[in-house]
């Protein structure tokens, strides 16, 4: 009666606490097995086994099933609606080039260092410049949606002229503007290509690519753009891949975790969340709770398939209907000889070039296999890969599946 008491608390004690209780029931089986073969018990060992083993893979299937299954956080799928990078542009001038700049017939870095120089005071006449040492250049950034003013933020520097390599050179002060053409922040400093290009003689070595180059933190802020957080009465979650599942399941998490209804899905990428009157002026902390979230994310079964490169990527839900496949190649092959043939001694004949065609023609046999319904991509790219299907035949062969109405999934050329 002591054992059978002991195993009965062991059973209400796995209900209330499933984890740590697994670990408790194998070591009541283990104890219960040599008391009750001590005490020649057969049929209740046999019996108390039976119900251990049965409570402990009930409890394992109710641990797995419990916790989410590729659940990812809030931050990492989707944006909060308004909080966004801008983009900034400036035209500028790089100096300090050995050589490697502008060629002279390149008239706008001409008018742009006499333009500069009169403004310093210096008059020229442009067609004494030689640019050689300059190029012009086009200054990109991204201005962050909280960036205030003195932060520094990151520039790329991108030829526009004939300029050969940037490398070695120096940005002058270019000021960045934005689609309002206010300017936003100003750059300015020396070039960083992460790369070179040298040579002599008609030989050139080059690393990566010379006429683009970055400057890290070179542009500081003078401009802010206005925007607030906290006096929000709502905010918008945007999904960077839109689907109603996951818009579903996003707004089903917000709710559950807040204990309160607040929030609903308005379309396939957005979901609309009130902010409750314990946050009123605390949009941040609000935001905070739900980034960090976990979502189960859903996605619709796609193929994408780059012909250039014949890369093949598939998700995990493609599936396909049962289909017979025969795939053969059909390879021909042309080699031309070129032979000279030469007239005899002492005759008037002349030299000639002859060129011999051989044409040769190649169809290995094919075999036909039969894929049955349901069955996951994985499976089919074994069969493929087993008969040695080349990735841009196993492009070929997808597309006439997809055509044939057994592919079901979307299928994307890139």
């Amino acid at each position: 009666m002591k054992i059978l008491n002991k195993i009965m608390r062991l059973l209400q004690k796995s209900m209330s606490s499933p984890k740590s209780s697994i670990g408790d029931m194998i070591f009541c089986n283990n104890t219960i097995d040599s008391r009750l073969k001590h005490a020649g018990m057969t049929e209740l060992l046999d019996f108390c086994k039976s119900l251990i083993i049965a409570t402990i893979l009930t409890l394992s299937i109710v641990f797995v099933f419990a916790s989410p299954l590729y659940a990812v956080r809030v931050k990492d799928i989707a944006t909060v609606g308004g909080v966004r990078d801008n983009q900034l542009v400036g035209y500028g001038l790089v100096i300090g080039l050995n050589g490697t700049g502008d060629k002279k017939g390149t008239w706008f870095t001409i008018r742009s260092v006499t333009s500069m120089l009169t403004k310093m005071g210096i008059s020229i006449d442009p067609s004494l410049v030689s640019v050689k040492n300059v190029a012009a250049v086009i200054v990109t950034a991204k201005l962050p949606p909280f960036a205030r003013k003195g932060n520094k933020i990151d520039v790329i520097i991108s030829s526009i002229g004939d300029a050969t390599s940037l490398q070695g050179g120096t940005l002058l002060l270019t000021p960045l503007k934005g689609p309002n053409q206010a300017v936003y922040a100003v750059a300015q400093g020396p070039v960083s290509l992460g790369g070179y290009i040298g040579g002599g003689g008609g030989d050139t070595v080059q690393k990566n690519h010379a006429t683009v180059g970055r400057i890290a933190g070179g542009a500081i802020v003078e401009r802010e753009v206005e925007m607030s957080i906290n006096d929000r009465k709502d905010v918008t979650i945007s999904l960077r891949n839109q689907d109603f599942s996951t818009a579903v399941r996003l707004s089903e998490a917000i709710n559950h975790s807040l204990q309160q209804k607040i929030a609903y899905p308005e379309d396939s990428g957005t979901v609309v969340m009130s902010i409750p009157s314990e946050y009123q002026n605390r949009a941040v902390e609000l935001i905070a709770v739900v980034e960090n979230l976990d979502v189960q994310v859903d996605a619709a079964a796609k193929v994408v398939l780059n012909e250039r490169t014949g890369t093949v990527v598939m998700g995990e839900n493609v599936r396909i209907s049962t289909v017979a496949i025969s795939h053969g190649n059909l390879t021909i092959q042309v080699k031309t000889q070129i032979e000279v043939s030469q007239p005899g001694a002492f005759s008037k004949g002349e030299t000639v070039v002859v060129p011999q065609k051989d044409v040769s023609v190649e169809e290995p046999q094919a075999r036909l296999m039969v894929l049955q319904s349901g069955v996951t991509v994985d499976e089919v790219v074994r069969a493929l890969n087993s008969v040695g299907v080349t990735p841009r035949d196993l492009i070929a062969i997808l597309q006439a599946i997809k055509v044939a109405g057994a592919l079901q999934a979307e299928l994307e050329i890139i």
